[in-house]
């Protein structure tokens, strides 16, 4: 045993092969020497537990000695390599064999797969020495419990000593298994992959079906003039939902609530603070504020202590009566007038402009009390009712202001910005809608970061863009914004009813017929009482009362619409047990102001004769008699010492002139020309005649074709 060979080694039994393999192992594990010195070691316990049943099933082991007389003999053979001598290069060479066989190893284990063998070889330097192999799947197979006698596969010699390490992964099929081949995939002529489009394409086929069906209610007259838009929408929507629900298994639900307040609403609620008319907004600003702030808040003390006043009797069920918090969550949102479905109904009928402006700016500014009521009755639900403290309270009222006046100021500030920037760029005119769009969508979002209204920054922002941006921008890009905003806006309204009607299909609702029927009573109800007494008080201050048929229609116009639904859809269900309840009654609510008043609205304005609104610009006449009388009536209450209206807005106007424009307007002197000439198109038109046409024309002649042809554009 001591004067082996390499000849004895190959014609070695198996066994014995097994076990001069793990003594040069152990061999190269102990020796300080050497270009493999710890190129291998054995440190993992499968190996050891390897190498005791090989001791234990040969035969002819057993003795020990052998085993250090082979060691020995390799030592020897190993100091007669030129090649093994320690440095600095030899060093090297053995840390990059370590890292080499580590990586080897690594890559075995990772790409090792079922009937597949792994090879690995180590090559050492040295001129017409042998190459030591370690064989991995010999390993493998013996760790996996596997006969220790079983002959393994015999490890090829190496030919070149300067071989690398090389990892060999072979097939069934290449050892002469009956394994199969590895298919080949060529490259195809044509794929479908819809996945990746998903998401994108659903969206567009959603806005097509609702434009498409938009175009289908115009191209029907009888049915448009007796059912508005958005019921009808809401009733192809119930048709999608509908088949969806029945026909497949997709589980729609579009109209969340994160979809609804990024994305549809602020479109629609730029649109309306953008084109809205200033003088009416600002003329009606305190009965806005009264109907919105008070009118509101008391909604919501009236309804919400109703419905608790009736559940104390048990009508609701014993397992559906909701506390006082619960019930208080639910009517902040229930409350409110939709800005949403005020537009879509009151664009319609086309009531006169004040009554239009009060309504609409009451579903707009009541967005600062619902947002408060509803995050304070949300929090005092969560901390319980008996945990409440005065502290709470107050908190809850402050947030009030803070919320309204932090919305307004944001949006001021955003529309002051808007205009310095668009002063810059009458060079790149292109891109001059985009801050418009862009800004006014920052603002919104930076409200919504500090949880102020929202709503509220991006229609003051509207408001204050209108005033200086229209006059820092072109005439196109003026063309594109109102354009632009008009569809975005449309498209915005048209898909939130379709999404309301499909989200109405589902199997979550819980119905309470009581409960449905006592809150629809109750918010019309409550809504014409807070109607009439508002609008008491406010006629002792205004010069133009508001008559008693302007009060119903105010109090028949109080639709709720999509905000009530997308709020209810934020209730958590761990806290309120009753969101189920919550959720069908609310739709309930849409549908019956929607669809009865909606429908019944126009026809009771024509047969109350409700005055309409008379669209057209004011003459010059018109204008300088409207100036006149402002200043008039600021220097009369100057001189009587009231501070009143006018006076607060010649003492802005005066400001604004000064301070204000010069800063942001980039051609002051050239926007005011253009705006005279804006109110007097004759000239204007004679101007450009005059100086397009060298040769003499008859000025009178030219006046009266152009009157006829401004007349004739008047009326269209």
């Amino acid at each position: 045993m001591t004067s082996l060979t390499e000849q004895d080694y190959d014609s070695a039994t198996p066994a014995l092969q097994q076990q001069m393999n793990l003594a040069r192992r152990a061999c190269w594990s102990s020796t300080r020497e050497g270009p493999l010195n710890g190129a291998i070691e054995i440190r993992d316990e499968t190996t050891a537990r390897h190498r005791h049943r090989i001791e234990l099933a040969d035969p002819t082991n057993n003795e020990q000695p052998p085993m250090r007389t082979t060691c020995s003999t390799l030592n020897q053979r190993r100091r007669r390599m030129p090649h093994c001598s320690g440095g600095g290069g030899g060093l090297l060479h053995r840390r990059m064999l370590v890292l080499c066989a580590i990586f080897c190893l690594l890559a075995g284990t990772a790409l090792a797969r079922p009937n597949t063998s792994a090879s690995v070889g180590v090559a050492s330097a040295g001129d017409g020495d042998a190459v030591t192999q370690v064989n991995l799947a010999e390993t493998a197979a013996t760790a996996g419990g596997e006969d220790a006698t079983a002959p393994p596969v015999k490890a090829p010699r190496a030919e070149s000593l300067e071989e690398p390490i090389v990892l060999e992964m072979k097939s069934d099929e290449e050892d002469g298994g009956g394994g199969e081949h590895q298919k080949i995939e060529r490259y195809p002529l044509s794929q479908v992959d819809f996945g990746h489009v998903k998401t994108p394409f659903i969206i567009g086929v959603w806005i097509l079906s609702a434009s498409i069906a938009k175009i289908g209610f115009h191209m029907t007259p009888k049915l448009h003039l007796i059912f508005p838009e958005s019921c009808l929408l809401i009733v192809v929507g119930v048709v999608i939902g509908v088949v969806l629900y029945f026909c497949t298994d997709v589980a729609v639900s579009p109209l969340t609530p994160n979809t609804f307040f990024f994305y549809m609403l602020p479109p629609i609620i730029l649109d309306a603070g953008y084109f809205m008319p200033n003088r009416l907004f600002f003329d009606n600003l305190g009965t806005i504020l009264l109907m919105a702030v008070v009118g509101t808040i008391f909604n919501i003390a009236t309804i919400g202590g109703a419905l608790y006043a009736c559940g104390l009797t048990g009508i609701y069920g014993e397992s559906q009566t909701p506390g006082l918090m619960d019930i208080f969550l639910f009517t902040s949102l229930i409350s409110a007038v939709d800005p949403v479905a005020v537009l879509a109904v009151f664009e319609e009928i086309h009531v006169n402009e004040i009554l239009y402006i009060v309504v609409f700016g009451e579903s707009l500014l009541n967005d600062a009390v619902t947002v408060v009521m509803y995050h304070m009755m949300e929090g005092y639900t969560t901390i319980g009712l008996d945990n409440v403290i005065p502290q709470d309270i107050f908190s809850g009222c402050g947030s009030f202001f803070i919320v309204a006046l932090g919305g307004t100021a944001i949006g001021v500030i955003w529309g002051f910005l808007t205009g310095l920037v668009t002063r810059f760029t009458d060079h790149v005119r292109v891109i001059e809608p985009i801050f418009i769009f862009v800004m006014a969508y920052l603002a919104y979002l930076n409200a919504e970061i500090f949880h102020m209204s929202g709503i509220l920054a991006i229609t003051f922002c509207g408001i204050t863009m209108k005033n200086y941006v229209e006059s820092n921008i072109s005439q196109k890009s003026h063309t594109t914004v109102k354009y632009a905003l008009k569809m975005l806006s449309s498209s915005a309204e048209t898909i939130i009813f379709m999404f309301l009607g499909v989200a109405t299909v589902n199997n979550m609702h819980v119905w309470n017929t009581w409960f449905v029927v006592l809150t629809i009573a109750f918010c019309s109800v409550f809504r014409v009482l807070g109607v009439i007494l508002l609008t008491a008080i406010a006629n002792r201050f205004r010069l133009h009362k508001l008559s008693r048929v302007d009060q119903f229609v105010m109090s028949y116009g109080g639709l709720r619409g999509a905000v009530a639904f997308a709020l209810v859809l934020l209730v958590d269900e761990n806290v309120v047990k009753q969101k189920n309840m919550f959720v069908t009654t609310t739709i309930a609510v849409i549908y019956f102001t929607v669809f009865l008043q909606g429908i019944t609205i126009k026809p009771l304005v024509s047969i109350l004769n409700v005055k309409r609104a008379n669209k057209r610009k004011p003459t010059m006449n018109e204008r300088i008699h409207e100036r006149f009388m402002d200043h008039l009536m600021a220097g009369i209450e100057d001189i009587v010492g009231k501070t009143g209206n006018y006076n607060v807005r010649d003492k802005f106007k005066r400001f604004d002139n000064r301070f204000i424009r010069p800063l942001i307007i980039r051609d002051l002197k050239e926007v005011h020309e253009l705006h005279l000439l804006d109110h007097i198109p004759m000239q204007n038109y004679e101007k450009h005649l005059n100086r397009n046409k060298p040769k003499p024309i008859d000025r009178r002649t030219t006046t009266i074709n152009l009157r006829r042809l401004y007349e004739g554009d008047a009326e269209a």
